[in-house]
C-alpha cells in the first residue's frame, strides 16, 4: 500500500509541475486563481485552454500504454511485446489517418476508428504467432511485419491525400501540444472504462499468464479471456493514440521498471504500472516542453532516444540468459 501511495504522490507532484512550468510558467498562487476565476485572465486562458487538457492528456495517455503493455505481455507471454513494437499503435495510426483522410475527426469517431485499428493489429499478430508456434522470437518478428504493412498502407494513404498528411504529421511524431477537450473527453472515458475492466480482471489475467493449459485446468476459459484482455489493450492503446499519437516504448519500459520492485503479481502490477506510467510520460513530457525552451520538442521524440537503447538492452539481456 505504501507503495502505491507513493507513486500517486509521485504522479499529483508531475502533474502539478505539468500544470505551472511551460513557456509561460505559473506560480501557485496564480495557478489557484485561474482555476477560481476561470477564462477571465491569461492565466486562466492558459490553465483551462493548454495546461489543463495537456496534462490530463498526459497522465491519461501513460496510464493507458504502461497498462495495456503489461496486458499484452502477460496474454502473449512475452516480456519484450509492447504497443508500439508489435504493430498495435501502428494499427491505431492508420485508423486515424484514414480518418483525416475523410476528414471524420470528431473526438469520438477518432476514438472509435484508433480502438478498431489498435484490435485488428493485436489480432492479426496474436494469430501469426500461434500459427507458426508463438514463440518470444516469433511475437516480435510478427509485430514488426505487422508494423511495416501498415506503416505502408498509413504512407499509402498520406500521399494520396495531402489534407491527411498535414493532419497526421504531429500525430505521427507523438506529442501533447494539440491536445485539446474535444479530443480528449471522449477518449478519457474509454480509457477510464478499459483501466477499472483491466483492475476488475486481474485475477484473470493472473491465470491466463500461466499458459492456456493450466489456465483452462482451473476453470478459466482462456480463449474468451484472451480476446477480452487483446481488446481491452487494443481500447487503451486506441484511446491514448487518437489524441496523444504514435508514442513509443511507454508500454515496454514502465512495466519492466514496476516489476523491479513490485514483482509479477497483476494484482499489484497494474495499478503500480498505471500510476508510474502516468507521471513518467508527465514528466517526460514536462522535460521535452522545457529543455528548448522557448522551442518545443515533441515528446514521442523522447521517448523513442530512451525506449530504443532500453530495448536493446532488454534483447541483450535475454541472450545472455539473465
Amino acid at each position: 500500500m505504501k507503495t502505491k501511495k507513493f507513486a500517486a504522490f509521485v504522479c499529483v507532484l508531475a502533474a502539478f509541475a505539468s500544470l505551472c512550468l511551460g513557456a509561460a510558467a505559473l506560480t501557485p498562487a496564480e495557478l489557484l486563481d485561474a482555476v477560481l476565476g476561470g477564462t477571465e485572465s491569461v492565466a486562466g486562458r492558459i490553465f483551462w485552454f493548454s495546461r489543463l487538457p495537456r496534462t490530463a492528456g498526459c497522465l491519461l495517455a501513460g496510464a493507458a500504454l504502461s497498462t495495456a503493455g503489461c496486458v499484452i505481455q502477460n496474454v502473449l507471454a512475452n516480456p519484450l511485446a509492447s504497443p508500439n513494437i508489435i504493430g498495435v499503435n501502428a494499427g491505431a495510426g492508420l485508423a486515424v489517418t484514414i480518418c483525416c483522410a475523410l476528414g471524420a475527426l470528431s473526438g469520438w469517431t477518432m476514438a472509435a476508428a484508433a480502438f478498431g485499428g489498435a484490435f485488428l493489429a493485436v489480432l492479426a499478430v496474436s494469430a501469426a504467432a500461434r500459427l507458426v508456434g508463438a514463440s518470444r522470437t516469433t511475437v516480435i518478428l510478427a509485430g514488426v511485419a505487422v508494423n511495416a504493412f501498415l506503416g505502408a498502407i498509413s504512407d499509402t494513404v498520406t500521399n494520396l491525400v495531402p489534407d491527411a498528411a498535414i493532419l497526421s504529421s504531429d500525430f505521427r511524431v507523438g506529442g501533447f501540444g494539440a491536445v485539446t477537450t474535444a479530443r480528449l473527453v471522449p477518449a478519457g472515458v474509454l480509457i477510464l472504462l478499459a483501466l477499472g475492466a483491466v483492475l476488475l480482471l486481474s485475477n484473470e489475467l493472473e491465470l491466463l499468464s500461466l499458459g492456456a493449459e493450466t489456465a483452462r485446468s482451473l476453470g478459466l476459459n482462456a480463449e474468451r479471456m484472451r480476446t477480452v484482455f487483446l481488446a481491452l489493450a487494443a481500447v487503451l492503446c486506441g484511446a491514448a493514440v487518437s489524441f496523444a499519437g504514435l508514442l513509443g516504448f511507454v508500454g515496454l519500459i514502465v512495466p519492466h521498471a514496476v516489476r523491479r520492485f513490485a514483482g509479477t503479481e497483476c494484482r499489484r502490477l497494474l495499478p503500480l504500472a498505471a500510476l508510474w506510467g502516468a507521471a513518467f510520460v508527465t514528466v517526460c513530457d514536462l522535460i521535452a516542453r522545457l529543455a528548448f525552451r522557448p522551442r518545443e520538442l515533441p515528446v514521442g521524440i523522447l521517448l523513442s532516444a530512451l525506449g530504443g537503447p532500453f530495448f536493446l538492452y532488454l534483447l541483450s539481456k535475454r541472450r545472455r540468459g539473465e
